[in-house]
């Protein structure tokens, strides 16, 4: 700890983010990155504005890109805010869309950047427990807050809410806003994207990282209301004006003007997701039912540290996280059918000895 800090950054529990490794030979599985790439169109897109351009600024509105993202969703771009990834986003949403006079309320099993946003920005938040089988109870979040988080899907467990629910909680919660957080969407679970259009108080955050398969890029956006959209705007454009680059603008807008391509890869990927719990549950694991692009994991004979542990003798990096309630759970992304039989195959090896 250093003298120079503030108590602040002292403080700080930072978010710790899942491991890069630089070996190529690993089966890495453990950061819910798509296995079949971006968009070919968006690729192009980019390699077009490899030139003279890029000596010039980009445009801080990202006009073109929320353009596109307003025409995929049928809105306006009043109502579109874009970010460097939607992590940004979330932070601006964090720092300028909830009150911080009362506490910001998200689930004890969720993202786990969360609690280190309320802690940097000196926000009171706390922790709602999700059920015992790790779904949410929307009851549990009418309460005094100063705003509303909730991953759907949710990270880390992959299970997703019913747009009625989160509709519900809008309209008993009027005067916070709800920040809906779908990095998974588009894995299986309904997107509260028309939900804007009826509640001004649902703020929906995506990113081109999971299904467009950007993580590289770090472009993520939000959809909401123009009074919710204009507060981001201002928290940006006193942090960051030009937070996105000319070739992820160009690259994110292509991406996102490519339905056809999120539609077959998404799709293989769900597939893959679902004969892969399949055949897991066969082995005896306990697999939380998830909409998402990874899946989360239990047996009861293989603790999750011993297993991450021989599996990474095996070449395959999965995700095993800290907190209390699924710190005996392995988090696994969903690669190709060649993936999960690799990971299969070292399965069967660790049972049989």
């Amino acid at each position: 700890m250093s003298r120079l800090w503030n108590r602040r950054v002292a403080a700080l529990d930072p978010y710790v983010p899942g491991e890069q490794p630089k070996a190529l030979d690993l089966l890495k599985l453990n950061t819910n990155e798509l296995p079949y790439g971006p968009s070919p169109r968006a690729l192009d897109a980019m390699r077009a504005l490899c030139d003279d351009s890029l000596r010039l600024y980009p445009d801080p509105t990202s006009l073109t890109l929320r353009e596109a993202i307003a025409a995929c969703y049928a809105t306006t771009i009043d109502r579109v805010f874009v970010g460097n990834g939607s992590d940004e986003v979330l932070a601006h949403a964090f720092r300028g869309l909830v009150r911080d006079d009362a506490p910001l309320l998200f689930a004890d099993v969720t993202y786990g950047f969360y609690p280190v946003y309320c802690e940097l920005f000196d926000q009171p938040y706390q922790n709602i427990p999700v059920r015992s089988d790790f779904t949410i109870d929307v009851r549990d979040y009418v309460a005094p807050c100063g705003g509303i988080a909730i991953a759907n899907p949710n990270a880390n467990t992959g299970i997703a809410l019913p747009l009625e629910q989160i509709e519900w909680l809008a309209r008993s919660q009027p005067d916070c806003t709800i920040i809906v957080d779908e990095a998974y969407v588009d894995f299986g679970a309904s997107s509260a994207m028309s939900l804007t259009e009826r509640h001004d108080n649902i703020l929906v955050v995506q990113t081109v990282s999971k299904s467009r398969a950007f993580a590289g890029l770090r472009v993520g956006y939000a959809v909401g209301h123009p009074d919710l959209i204009d507060g981001l705007t201002r928290i940006k454009d006193s942090f960051n004006s030009y937070p996105l680059d000319r070739l992820a603008q160009a690259g994110a807008a292509a991406a996102i003007e490519d339905a056809a391509w999120l539609m077959e890869t998404t799709a293989r990927v769900v597939a893959t997701r679902d004969a892969l719990a399949e055949a897991l549950k066969d082995r005896g694991f306990q697999v939380l039912p998830s909409c998402a692009n990874f899946i989360l994991v239990h047996h009861e004979d293989h603790s999750a540290v011993n297993l991450q542990r021989l599996l990474r003798e095996r070449d395959i990096i999965v995700r095993r996280l800290s907190h209390p309630r699924i710190e005996d759970w392995l988090r696994i992304t969903i690669g190709t059918d060649r993936d999960s039989d690799r990971l299969l195959t070292a399965i069967d090896d660790i049972r049989a000895n």
